[in-house]
């Protein structure tokens, strides 16, 4: 090809090669420090390898699952905290993995911006890492779109993917071993996870509080840090008690509230009863309800309301499911019970 003076460029149409060369040197530290076995998460080939038999699997069934993050993003994008976006990039993907049983083994993301600032994507991308860290999965690969025109100035989104596997009889629910009776254990959540955040950024709004303001129910931080919590990630926990064959089922409490996940983890012939005094919901969702005017019924569609998994047990092996769970680290408390639908 000749060279053609004035001609256009790459960079000239709004997209900076050299600035993703740059983040993908940044960004491979963080992949190398979610190796784990199966997977080296060395980047910069065209796919991603996982050694299963390395893992410790000879007849696994494979599980995946994709999620996002939500307008939570809108909040980074306005006040620059980037940092804990990527923990709950990995966060809504890994706990839909472990409502069915299985481990979380690779995690790949998605990064699409208008103009690729290489600092705050780094950020992100670090954000990622920890989340692998915390839910034992390799990062291994990914994407960065700088697609001007598509999205406006440093606005950007961020999609995950992950890969799991779980033994061929321990897949979960177990809806033909679920019984009336059987025992409901909520895991605390860490506030409002990644879910709501329309109807949050609406309530924000009506409350006339800036982003930077102090935050109400949370001294010490502002409003916008407060809203940023990552969700929380609960492989460690759950994940050995699954294995163990001591569950029956899981929910991740995520779009949709308490309201429409649990049934999807519930046999059709039952139902849950839950006991709403059983917990305590993070005063984040008292402020919400009450400055927004949420009705209850909205609020258990809309938010996790201070439960963000749900799981179920046998009433034999629900004490020592509860003690493990304590033991562990989680706020876990029994919320109720299976009945007949």
């Amino acid at each position: 090809m000749t060279e053609r003076p004035n001609g256009l460029t790459y960079a000239a149409a709004g997209v900076d090669i050299d600035a993703g060369a740059e983040l993908v040197e940044r960004i491979k530290p963080l992949a190398r420090s979610t190796r784990r076995s199966g997977a080296d998460a060395q980047l910069g080939g065209f796919g991603a390898l996982f050694d299963l038999k390395a893992a410790g699997y000879d007849d696994p069934l494979i599980v995946s699952t994709t999620d996002g993050v939500g307008t939570k993003l809108k909040i980074a994008i306005e006040t620059g905290l980037h940092d804990t976006v990527g923990i709950d990039l990995v966060a809504m993907c890994v706990n839909d993995l472990l409502a069915q049983g299985a481990e979380p083994l690779v995690f790949l993301d998605y990064f699409a911006t208008g103009r690729l600032d290489v600092d705050a994507a780094a950020r992100v991308v670090a954000g990622i890492a920890e989340g692998c860290r915390q839910a034992g999965a390799a990062l291994a690969g990914g994407e960065t779109a700088e697609m001007p025109g598509m999205y406006a100035g440093g606005d950007y989104d961020l999609a995950g993917f992950c890969l799991g596997a779980v033994r061929r009889d321990g897949v979960l629910p177990r809806l033909k071993a679920q019984r009336v009776g059987d025992v409901l254990i909520g895991l605390g959540s860490s506030g409002p996870h990644s879910n709501g955040y329309s109807l949050i950024r609406r309530i924000v709004e009506r409350s006339g509080l800036a982003w930077d303001a102090p935050c109400p129910f949370q001294p010490q931080a502002s409003l916008a840090e407060a809203l940023m919590t990552p969700t929380r990630i609960y492989v460690r926990s759950v994940l050995p008690l699954a294995k163990a064959g001591l569950l029956k089922g899981g929910a991740h409490i995520t779009g949709g509230g308490l309201t429409e996940n649990p049934p999807r983890a519930i046999a059709n012939t039952l139902a849950p009863r839950f006991d709403w005094s059983a917990w305590t919901a993070a005063p984040v969702f008292d402020w919400l309800q009450q400055t927004g005017g949420v009705s209850e019924t909205e609020m258990r569609r809309a938010f996790n309301c201070g439960l963000g998994f749900m799981l179920i047990t046998s009433p034999e092996d629900a004490s020592q499911t509860l003690a493990a769970l304590l033991e562990a680290g989680e706020d876990a408390f029994v919320c109720g019970q299976l009945v007949a639908a």
